[in-house]
């Protein structure tokens, strides 16, 4: 180990690390940061997680405040922009507890607009705020193999680069406050496009008497291939759609794009019936599926389902 890797290494074990939202992709990404050696505070509103976290090695707090108040850098990930807002601005909450020259670095997918406005609240406290949505599922965040895309001032993004490499295998800067969360706007509108031509591709298959292994074996590895190919569709036509990532957070997501695209006037044709096709997902009761459970709106539609025996 040379100087500098001393010295980075020194560094790393001397922060300390706060994060709040122990959920499916933050307990898994809570535990990389402990395995990479640094300090993790965690909270969580459900207690579960942050025992598991605690016995991992990390340490727990009983506010957004408090885990604040013990740490140098905060990072939240959360499921929508109402709860990353209480979060933050409760009486409790992660503002109460910033000192100067503090990081936020928010993980969650919300709008860019509430970004900038919080951007600009822990600015008035002395702090810094970065905005880092993920992408990667369930086993990125265990694999540490995320990709992220963040938003920001660039020198705080030089400044946490290692802290975020040690939960993402591709961290990328993408311009200033909010411009994480377009770039993670652009990133749902591609998986669901991917989601929804592979469950009806498979769902045309199997209507044609097709055999879904082989259809799957020879797509995945033509101009066709994409990540839903190759991760999802052998779970789909098992019929297993266990939550790596929940249609419900897609639907969202697809909801912040959508209204993101409205405000810009960008048109999004086929984003828009992606959109209508997960609301069939939460209206139907299955938002707690994994998101490639859309193909179950399109074997409704078709009146049969695609699965192998």
């Amino acid at each position: 180990m040379d100087f500098t890797d001393w010295l980075r290494a020194c560094n790393v074990m001397a922060e300390t690390i706060g994060f709040v939202g122990l959920g499916i992709m933050g307990l898994p990404m809570s535990k990389n940061l402990v395995d990479a050696g640094y300090d993790v505070v965690g909270h969580n509103r459900s207690q579960e997680p942050v025992d598991e976290l605690v016995d991992y090695g990390g340490e727990g707090a009983d506010s957004p405040q408090a885990v604040a108040e013990q740490v140098d850098v905060v990072i939240t990930c959360l499921p929508d922009s109402p709860v990353v807002e209480s979060i933050v601005r409760d009486d409790d909450g992660i503002l109460a507890g910033l000192s100067e020259g503090m990081t936020v670095i928010d993980m969650s997918t919300i709008s860019p607009t509430v970004i900038e406005e919080l951007a600009a609240e822990i600015e008035d406290a002395g702090a810094e705020m970065l905005d880092a949505p993920i992408s990667g599922g369930e086993e990125g965040a265990i694999d540490g193999t995320l990709s992220i895309m963040v938003g920001g001032n660039e020198d705080v993004f030089d400044a946490n680069e290692e802290l975020l490499a040690a939960m993402g295998e591709t961290v990328t800067h993408c311009g200033p406050s909010g411009a994480g969360q377009t770039t993670k706007a652009c990133n749902q509108i591609v998986v669901a496009a991917q989601m929804v031509g592979v469950s009806e591709a498979l769902v045309f298959a199997q209507k044609a008497g097709a055999d879904l292994d082989a259809v799957v074996e020879a797509i995945s590895g033509g101009a066709a291939g994409c990540w839903t190919l190759d991760n999802r569709a052998p779970s789909m036509i098992q019929g297993d759609f266990d939550p790596g990532f929940f249609a419900s957070y897609q639907y969202k997501d697809l909801r912040i794009a959508t209204d993101a695209g409205e405000a810009f006037g960008a048109p999004m044709p086929q984003t828009g019936i992606a959109h209508e096709l997960y609301k069939s997902m939460e209206t139907t009761g299955r938002g707690d599926d994994d998101n490639s459970g859309v193909m179950q709106i399109i074997e409704d539609l078709a009146g049969e389902e695609a699965r192998v025996d």
